[in-house]
């Protein structure tokens, strides 16, 4: 039937109920099936209300024409009485408690508790009046406490009234997220209850809770059921029936002011047996809380209160204060290692301790209903996560200060899981100030190497859960949509078959009324998972989040050592290998860790900036002699400049007038490159890169480049385990010393491996992957001339050979646009814009190193001077080779390949 198909899995959804109301609305049913489905709607949670009579209607109407805020208090309070006053009257079943003359429990066994509460609960006045922290992000969280005893039998009552009222303005971001918009008030909330020792804090976050909340809801877990009016000062008493022998058995209730402000809401199931604890959760209120002996307003029947309960309907609570020192646990792990489940585990065993740490912060922000973004970005992680909020008080870190200032003067045990900072000597120390006080015992715990059997356990219980929920979410999400299906299949059965019936003049037939299975419980115990063979060895759970960001992790791995008790510590335990193994496997992780990861705030040194400058000086130096050299008509007078220099140097020392000045003959193809003791002049004015070109100018650059970068990071970082970085990190480096990208695809090779081979005589890859520098720190700057004439002499023998593959593929980039006549290109409306910038346009010519990406830029232009292809064809870096006969990109000779 309809019914049935809607109601498989015993719920139906909003969606599925409107669609029933319209089916309803627009198709025709017997008088007994309509009558059935509206009985079984109007039972339903959110269900249209029936329509008030036509004087209510007009009295709601003139209620409606004075907006509710600019009502008098008196208005209020007595449409809150008309609303109570319509409820339905009822017999009150509750009876008059009978004498009791078992041993009572004694009144100071029974309070708030001072442990088992969230940090924000500020109790004066004996425990009688609870309020919470304000300050900052404070305002936007709950707090919750549980009292030292729960109900395991009986009847019995506690009672709370609102003394205070907050009125906090809520600025946050606004619906654009615009920083500061203000949202107006945060809402004052009040939820009263019950609880199970060791769940949640929180009533109405999970199904081990029972309570009464401000909006009027009776709630299980987070679903809520409209009971009762909303929540004024009025004197609150919550009654828990636990008597099987009361015709109210298993059921609270709750009174206003004496009087009953709702039916009595039933137990769940899953509750009865277990011993439930007064709980209440507020914020941006004060609470006055009576827990007895005496109630301060009667209820209709006699009732005890809590703390006058017989001791055999109570248990109490194993979570008390500390009588004497109180422990601060430091838990000591390495990032990716299981520390946070370990944390977890922890505290599970030992509910005493309360965790301090910014993930429990996000968590209660979540817990007190603050909406928070996906995350997952690369500043989040298990250490320090991004708060998301949206919220400036949550996001800005406030409620870690204050709680930073207020831990230290309550006596609780605490457990300190800050990976980072529990790792590096200086933040243990700067962590351990803080709980300085004798009345604190400082522990740390290492958590480091092999797991135990207990700890491998959980891991896989936690993977196991993890596998089934998965698997449960995707069968429920699978018997949905069939769910949907069906029901839109029988929608549309329906409407056809009444359609004939219509046709044939019939009477529509009745629908059958079938009462739903509970199919979700027993589809989720059919849902059988497994553990793989490979998680079955798993020794430590991969977290979605990784515990520390790259970034994070990268600049401070290498200041991870063991604590010591000389840091202050009282005692330093090691839960899974003992100190040694322990102090070995940091060791490894921080040298595998200057292996694999970069050095971010790695900064280029004075010397390096000094020895570049000096690099790029000289190379000017010898461009401009190249490209004299390339020219003929600047040859001429380069020799006529050699021939006078020799004949007055003549003249000086007194030698005869010599006529006519003869310049040695040099064998440039049967020279030894390594013998000659001027690079720029080989004694006829020739340089010995004289037959240089693009290629050759790039990887002398090049060859340099690298051997400087390696010599300045090993001088830079200053760290005997990691002399040089891995090849996979040059790119990185390049860019950080030169401002610059390393492409290996510009050089013709796919790797950065390929590139060092081209380069070997300067730069090598090592062991474990490392960059070598095969030259001293003080190698002469013609040194790189001479190899790279080498490399292009060896180049040239194998491409005269044949071998084609000692051809060098280097990416070039394109000349500019010659101008003529000093007229610019125009686009569009006149703008004068180079003809490399726009779409489709050509890149724009390469500038000084240190300014973009080019490993064969300028350095004139990183010094403010213009790029290379303005400079004079005389000075300027391109001058001669490939470029033309002696200028720049437009010198003379124009540009050639």
């Amino acid at each position: 039937t309809l019914w049935t198909m809607a109601m498989d899995g015993n719920k139906v959804t909003d969606t599925e109920r409107r669609t029933l109301e319209y089916v309803m609305e627009h198709f025709k049913f017997t008088e007994k099936a309509a009558a059935y489905l509206k009985g079984k709607l109007a039972e339903m949670p959110g269900a249209a209300k029936p329509a008030a009579p036509k004087a209510e209607e007009k009295a709601a109407a003139k209620a409606v024409e004075k907006p509710a805020e600019e009502k008098e208090d008196g208005e209020k309070e007595e449409e809150k009485e008309e609303a109570e006053a319509a409820q339905p009257a009822h017999e009150e079943l509750e009876e008059d408690a009978a004498d009791d003359k078992r041993p009572k429990v004694s009144a100071d066994a029974v309070s708030v508790s001072e442990v088992d509460s969230t940090l924000n609960v500020m109790p004066s006045a004996g425990g009688q009046l609870l309020r919470s922290l304000g300050e900052g992000g404070f305002q936007h969280l709950l707090a919750s406490a549980r009292a030292t005893a729960g109900m395991k039998s009986g009847r019995y009552m506690f009672e709370v009234k609102s003394v205070e009222l907050l009125h906090v303005p809520h600025h946050g971001h606004g619906h654009h997220g615009h920083h500061g918009h203000n949202r107006g008030p945060t809402k004052n909330v009040v939820r009263l209850g019950f609880s199970k020792a060791g769940s949640s804090l929180f009533l109405a976050d999970t199904v081990d809770s029972i309570c009464f909340d401000s909006d009027g809801n009776f709630c299980h877990g987070r679903k809520k059921t409209k009971c009762t009016a909303k929540f004024d000062r009025g004197t609150y008493a919550v009654l828990l029936n636990l008597d099987p022998a009361s015709k109210n058995a298993f059921t609270m209730s709750l009174f206003k002011n004496g009087k009953r402000a709702c039916q009595p809401q039933a137990v769940p199931e899953a509750l009865k047996g277990c011993a439930l604890y007064p709980t209440l959760t507020y914020k941006n209120v004060s609470l006055s809380v009576n827990l007895g002996p005496e109630p301060a307003v009667p209820l209709p029947f006699k009732c005890r209160m809590l703390k006058a309960a017989a001791t055999a309907d109570l248990e109490l609570s194993t979570l008390k204060p500390p009588t004497g020192k109180c422990d601060v646990i430091f838990p000591v792990g390495l990032p990716e290692t299981g520390l946070f489940d370990w944390v977890d585990g922890f505290v599970k065993e030992n509910p005493q301790y309360t965790e301090l740490s910014d993930r429990k912060i996000v968590e209660w922000a979540v817990k007190s209903g603050i909406s928070r973004g996906k995350g997952g970005g690369p500043r989040n992680c298990n250490d320090k996560p991004e708060p998301g909020f949206n919220i400036p008080t949550l996001d800005d870190g406030s409620v870690r200060r204050v709680l930073n200032g207020l831990t230290p003067m309550l006596k609780r045990h605490y457990i300190v899981p800050e990976l980072k900072m529990n790792l590096i000597p200086s933040d243990r120390k700067m962590l351990l100030r803080r709980y300085s006080s004798p009345v604190f015992r400082k522990v740390a715990k290492v958590v480091i190497g092999k797991p135990d059997a207990k700890y491998k356990a959980m891991v896989k219980n936690l993977v196991l859960a993890e596998k089934k929920a998965k698997a449960i979410a995707e069968k429920r999400r699978e018997a949905s949509e069939a769910k949907r299906k069906r029901l839109m299949e029988a929608a549309k059965k329906a409407r056809i078959a009444a359609q004939k019936r219509k046709e044939a003049g019939e009477e529509d037939a009745a629908e059958e009324a079938v009462e739903p299975e509970d199919e979700d419980k027993a589809m989720d115990e059919d849902v059988q998972v497994e553990l793989t063979e490979e998680e079955q060895k798993m020794e430590h759970r991969k977290l979605s989040t990784p515990d520390l960001t790259d970034k994070l992790l990268a600049k401070s791995f290498a200041n991870f050592a063991l604590p010591t008790k000389e840091e202050g510590f009282d005692d330093i335990a090691f839960e899974w290998e003992g100190a040694s193994q322990c102090e070995t496997l940091v060791r490894k992780y921080v040298l595998d860790m200057k292996t694999t990861s970069k050095v971010e705030d790695l900064e280029p040194s004075v010397w390096f900036k000094e020895q570049s400058a000096a690099w790029m000086k000289t190379v000017q130096e010898w461009r401009k002699k190249h490209g004299e050299w390339k020219d003929p008509g600047k040859r001429k007078g380069l020799v006529a400049k050699l021939k006078a220099a020799i004949k007055k140097e003549a003249e000086e020392t007194g030698l005869e007038k010599p006529g006519d000045v003869e310049l040695p003959e040099v064998n440039f193809d049967e020279l030894d490159v390594f013998k000659v003791d001027d690079v720029a002049d080989l004694g006829n004015g020739q340089p010995l890169f004289s037959e240089f070109g693009y290629e050759d100018w790039t990887m002398l650059s090049l060859r340099y480049e690298l051997h400087l970068l390696l010599h300045a990071f090993k001088k830079d970082l200053n760290d005997p385990d990691r002399p040089s970085f891995v090849a996979k990190h040059l790119d990185f480096y390049y860019h950080k010393y030169y401002k610059k990208t390393f492409a290996a695809k510009s050089f013709g090779k796919e790797e950065v491996a390929d590139v060092i081979e081209l380069i070997k005589d300067v730069v090598t890859i090592g062991a474990r992957d490392f960059l070598e520098a095969q030259l001293a720190e003080d190698t002469p700057l013609p040194d790189f001339v001479k190899m790279t004439e080498e490399h292009r002499r060896d180049r040239q023998r194998r491409v005269d050979a044949g071998d084609e593959s000692a051809l060098l593929k280097l990416s070039k980039p394109p000349p500019p646009p010659k101008h003529h006549g000093g007229q610019q290109h125009q686009r569009g409306n006149n703008q004068r814009r180079p003809a490399y910038v726009g779409k489709g346009a050509l890149p724009p010519p390469p500038t000084a190193p240190g300014s973009h990406k080019r490993p064969y830029e300028s350095h004139q232009a990183s010094r403010g001077g213009a790029p290379a292809w303005k400079q004079q064809r005389t000075g300027g870096r391109y001058g001669g080779g490939s470029y033309g006969g002696g200028g720049g990109w437009a010198g003379k000779g124009g540009y050639r390949r």
